[in-house]
């Protein structure tokens, strides 16, 4: 090895420039940076490039710049910006990637624009669930579009949009995880907003707009356009000075109306009108009605609760399905009543505060229970066809009256089985009934059959209490006794604890049916027809008349008898 030792000649010099080049190319090449390689070999699959101050020629794959729409930059001589990876893996080679580099490079002009706040320039390539990809121009980064950005105004069509460069204004980036969100509908309305602003300006209070056209509905109101250059709202409440529930109602698309301006917003750049303020308020003269008095209404529009009517021309009233039939209920306007129809209603109500009026048009005609309650009072008999029956009663039909008469199946019969009876009877059916009660507030009248009929109960009239009677048994259950009195229609119960002293002697099925047994009346409650029956009763009277004959239990020896068993066993032998 030759050392030098003179640095002072040429050679030395021009070594030492070009060892410190390299060691300067070299320093600045750091892993993570973006680098520019020159190409200086294209094969089938791949791309070398030359970059001084590395150790060897970095590599890219011919199908990422494919994907890339760059393969148009694998050519001798053209340079790629890459981003350095490794200096060195662990076979010695340089890692570079030009899809990371354009992302990269992409991302920082994005992040400037979103700083400067400027408008990107971008294509729409596709659509994806809740919006669109749109492609940075400039650097092929791919940016979200949501649907409601994509316009001012509901597109059905985009497909004219789509791969067009055009301005996208950049509203929201995640640094974190590289997202980007844009927005056409804010370009577009950032240029109408100043075409709005002048037109806004040039409304003020009291302007009547003339011939404004029908645009669209809403629940909230009704939209006109002005001249086909802004849109104004006509709240619901402003529409008419009667009752609308929906623009729908009043107003069909095309039309054309005055309106007059009511409030100008030069923030919100909105113009309120109305269409009722252009004329007087005809609630004004509701000074010309009273209250219970009949008049003619029209009626003007038919809902599922009732009818809108008109005093007068824009006077309206509610008729409530409440208010249209004494007896009727849940009946439907729409099937007694056509728009139209001249009708008579009586005020009932008004609210000047709420600028309301109410009617109602039964009573126009007198109150069919009243003129009930005053032909057949309480206790009066008469005739009644039955017209529709239930599980448990019986409707009645009596003379012409709009009125059903309540019968239920307790009142058919005294008997236990008024269900049973229930069932003899069918529509078309004449009973002769008496009236029971009469509520013309209520619209309740109740009838009774078994009223008109004699009382089997009366039977015991004549019977008193602990008095002793003669039964039949009609059945037994768990709970007791059904038993029927000799000479009574009647059936009654009597209760297991009510057979017996003895507790081992009170069971029901000591009996089987048809066998005759005396038994006690314990209660009877005449006006609330109640009879109370017991066995065990009778048993306790007859001891204590036994007892009170022929002695004591409880006396002692010096009595004329020792016990009362032996007295009875004594009798009985004699008897013999």
């Amino acid at each position: 090895m030759q050392i030098y030792k003179d640095l002072s000649n040429p050679a030395s010099k021009e070594f030492e420039q070009l060892l410190n080049s390299q060691f300067t190319k070299t320093a600045n090449l750091e892993e993570g940076k973006i680098i520019t390689g020159t190409v200086n070999k294209v094969t089938n699959n791949f791309v070398f490039l030359e970059v001084p101050g590395l150790k060897s020629e970095p590599i890219l794959d011919i199908n990422e710049l494919k994907s890339m729409g760059m393969l148009d930059k694998a050519k001798v001589g053209e340079k790629i910006s890459v981003l350095l990876e490794r200096l060195e893996d662990k076979k010695g080679e340089v890692l570079v990637s030009a899809s990371k580099a354009q992302k990269i490079q992409g991302w920082e002009k994005l992040v400037e624009a979103y700083e400067k706040n400027e408008p990107i320039m971008g294509k729409i390539t596709g659509r994806v669930k809740g919006g669109c990809i749109v492609e940075h121009i400039d650097t092929g980064s791919l940016m979200f579009l949501p649907g409601s950005q994509i316009s001012d105004k509901p597109l059905k069509d985009i497909s004219h949009l789509m791969n067009e460069p055009q301005k996208f204004a950049l509203i929201k980036l995640d640094k974190v995880r590289g997202n980007a969100c844009v927005s056409r509908k804010e370009i577009i309305s950032s240029f109408k907003k100043e075409d709005k602003i002048k037109i806004v300006e040039k409304f003020k209070l009291g302007d009547i707009i003339k011939g404004a056209e029908v645009k669209g509905y809403s629940s909230f109101g009704c939209f006109f356009s002005v001249n086909g250059e802004l849109d104004v709202l006509v709240h619901l409440q402003e529409i008419s000075y009667s009752r609308v529930n929906h623009p729908d109602e009043v107003f069909t698309i095309g039309e054309k109306h005055d309106l007059l301006v009511i409030s100008v917003d030069k923030e919100k750049l909105q113009v309120g009108c109305s269409i009722k303020q252009l004329s007087p308020d005809p609630f004004e003269n509701i000074k010309n009605y009273e209250l219970n008095k009949s008049y003619k209404v029209k009626v003007v529009k038919l809902m599922d609760f009732g009818a809108f009517c008109e005093l007068e021309k824009g006077l309206s009233t509610l008729l409530h399905t409440s208010e249209l039939s004494w007896t009727k209920k849940n009946l439907s306007a729409k099937k007694i009543f056509n728009v139209g129809d001249e009708i008579d209603c009586v005020i009932t109500e008004i609210d000047k505060e709420k600028r309301r009026v109410a009617i109602s048009h039964r009573l126009t005609t007198e109150n069919p229970f009243e003129v009930f309650e005053k032909k057949y009072p309480v206790g009066s008999e008469v005739e009644g066809e039955v017209i529709s029956k239930n599980e448990y009663s019986l409707f009645l039909k009596i003379d012409n009256l709009d009125i059903d008469a309540f019968l239920h199946c307790n009142d058919l019969t005294y008997l236990n089985d008024g269900e049973k009876k229930l069932a003899e009877y069918k529509i078309g059916d004449k009973l002769n009934v008496k009236v029971l009660e009469v509520k013309a507030a209520e619209q309740k009248v109740r009838v009774g059959f078994r009223q008109t009929q004699p009382d089997p109960f009366s039977w015991f009239n004549d019977k008193k209490v602990k008095e002793t009677i003669t039964v039949k048994i009609i059945s037994t259950d768990n709970k007791g006794l059904i038993v029927r009195p000799e000479g009574c229609e009647m059936d009654f119960a009597i209760k297991k604890s009510a057979i017996a002293i003895n507790m081992a002697d009170a069971r029901p099925a000591r009996f089987t049916g048809g066998e005759r047994i005396d038994c006690a009346i314990q209660e009877l409650d005449l006006d609330n027809r109640k009879v109370v029956l017991s066995i065990k009763l009778l048993e306790e009277i007859e001891r204590k008349v036994a007892l009170d004959t022929y002695g004591s239990e409880a006396s002692g020896k010096n009595l004329p008898f020792s016990s009362l068993s032996d007295d009875l066993e004594k009798k009985k032998k004699e008897e013999e």
